[in-house]
């Protein structure tokens, strides 16, 4: 098995990568879905950010309102350091129970997004980084998911510099350009994380 950790700046298409990496066989791991997952309704997790952060981070239908936690978190590094204690070592469980049901000769892919924030890198055994400029970056997230610039700024300014996480990559995708030029990329990667693999299996 080799294990992949996959990491970009917001708008740089991770998540896109990534699904052109499960098209080709990757077992995705991906650490936002499982965020959600382990504060879903009804589970402990829930149950332990409503009593860290009170009934008013809960939405009507007793789902977590994602939008009111971010708010009081955003900013707030103390708050921030509570939340992700209690959903880290949640996620951390999840994605080892992922992995460890993978096939012996599967390529692991663990999609998060800040490995170079957190300093995870050395728990995979190759970083791959998506890039694009902020240019881009900023571009795709006006245009496509609608943010207003100043929020767009704000959400990347409070990540790792795009030299922070070059740093730590073993492989580099570049997306400034079309999906169809990504996935070249992604299929010339693909073909040597495969060839990694067999080389661990001797």
């Amino acid at each position: 098995m080799l294990t992949v950790g996959l990491t970009g700046g917001i708008g740089a298409g991770k998540s896109e990568a990534g699904r052109l990496l499960a098209k080709r066989g990757a077992v995705i791991v991906d650490a936002d879905a499982l965020a959600r997952e382990v504060v879903a309704p009804g589970t402990p997790g829930l149950a332990s950010v409503v009593s860290e952060f009170g009934e008013e981070v809960l939405a009507p239908d007793g789902s977590l309102d994602r939008a009111r936690l971010g708010a009081i978190v955003f900013g707030d590094e103390e708050r921030l350091r509570a939340l992700n204690a209690i959903v880290h070592p949640l996620v951390a469980e999840r994605s080892a129970a992922l992995q460890a049901a993978a096939p012996p000769e599967a390529v692991v892919v663990h999609d998060v997004p800040l490995i170079a924030e957190h300093q995870l890198q050395h728990r995979y055994d190759l970083v791959v980084v998506v890039d694009a400029s902020a240019e881009t970056r900023l571009a795709r997230l006006t245009r496509r998911r609608g943010l207003d610039e100043a929020d767009a700024r704000a959400r990347m300014a409070a990540q790792a510099s795009r030299e922070e996480r070059l740093k730590i990559a073993d492989y580099v995708l570049r997306n400034d350009g079309t999906v169809g030029e990504l996935e070249e990329q992604v299929e010339e990667l693909w073909q040597t994380l495969r060839e990694r693999e067999r080389e661990r299996r001797g």
